[in-house]
């Protein structure tokens, strides 16, 4: 293995820090983001793993000059403006801001690629761009987002956490619709969440004791059962069992003052019981630099926290904040890379 050039990350062990980039629908602004980071100085090196082609493409509309070079694992250099790629064909060539089903399938592919190589070992850790679930599902295949999709292809427990400068909120539930939500909040499901969510606090973030604030599920928390009884009956019992294990929980708490300032000042992460519930608060604070974070897998795996913004496709106005957090919260998550 050769020895990092001077623009190349490196761990506390001397090993360059590789990401995989999954640009995400080839019509949306995945591309676009995997163009516009190419030239920038970045905390690790990235691979994009994508059809070269479409990244050509999409930087000739976009007039930006592009370098790429296929990724091979045993060379850790790199060059300034510079893009890395493992190939992964598209179906069809791709019509920027025009979803085409045939390419679903590709979006999949690219997954599998970057699991397979952080599994490995040949990058630390990867980073997604947007998909169109739609799409997907238009194309044959059930596919209800990224969380489900890398979990079972690592045989793990997802837990779907977001943060943004002074927040990260985990989510009990993720993709489900609201009338779904209070059957699905069980005594097992909310103590495999805290537990994961405790746990890859303490070991990807070094949180020696995580403090963790746990939303009640009705308004008011169910204020002692006149609005609901979920608190009493699943949410307290799971929480004082799992206290009795030195989980540092504080709960549940009504969502409208969970997140106000003052509860939130030394609170290292929050639970909300369904998606909506802390998200909007969340994407308030910090929309465009917020970052999407998988935990509970083997693996590291950030994503941008927007969508795949098809009628800005090819445009030059994508923004690139959030890709850019969302590799710094990646870095920061392999081990060996905090002080």
């Amino acid at each position: 293995m050769t020895t990092p050039t001077s623009n190349t990350a490196s761990n506390v062990e001397g090993r360059a820090i590789r990401l995989a980039f999954t640009p995400g629908e080839p019509a949306g602004i995945g591309p676009d983001l995997a163009v516009a980071v190419a030239t920038r100085e970045l905390p690790a090196t990235l691979i994009a793993i994508a059809d070269p082609g479409l990244l050509e493409r999409r930087a000739k509309q976009l007039g930006q000059p592009l370098k790429l070079r296929e990724f091979d694992p045993d060379d850790d250099t790199s060059a300034p403006g510079e893009l890395l790629f493992r190939r992964v064909p598209l179906a069809a060539v791709e019509t920027p801001g025009q979803l085409d089903p045939a390419n679903g399938a590709y979006v999949l592919d690219t997954l599998r690629e970057a699991v397979r190589l952080c599994l490995d070992g040949s990058v630390g850790g990867m980073v997604t761009g947007p998909v169109h679930k739609g799409v997907i599902n238009d194309a044959g295949v059930p596919f209800t987002g990224h969380t489900e999709f890398l979990a079972e292809l690592t045989d793990a427990y997802p837990v779907m956490m977001l943060a943004a400068p002074g927040l990260r909120v985990a989510l009990a539930t993720t993709h489900l619709p609201l009338h779904a939500v209070p059957a699905a909040i069980t005594a097992p499901l909310l103590e495999r969440v805290l537990r994961i969510l405790d746990h890859d606090l303490r070991t990807r973030y070094g949180i020696a004791a995580p403090r963790i604030l746990v939303c009640g599920l009705n308004p008011h928390a169910g204020e002692d059962g006149h609005l609901g009884h979920e608190e009493i009956d699943t949410i307290i019992p799971v929480l004082k069992k799992l206290r009795g294990d030195c989980l540092n929980l504080i709960g549940p708490l009504p969502a409208d003052t969970l997140y106000t300032p003052r509860n939130l000042q030394n609170a290292d992460a929050t639970l909300a019981m369904y998606h909506d519930q802390g998200l909007p608060v969340l994407k308030h604070m910090g929309f465009g630099h917020a970052v999407n974070i998988t935990l509970g897998l083997p693996i590291v795996r950030t994503s941008v926290d927007h969508g795949t913004a098809l009628d800005l496709a090819g445009s030059g106005r994508a923004e690139v904040g959030s890709l850019l957090a969302a590799i710094d919260e990646a870095v920061a998550m392999i081990p060996g890379t905090r002080p």
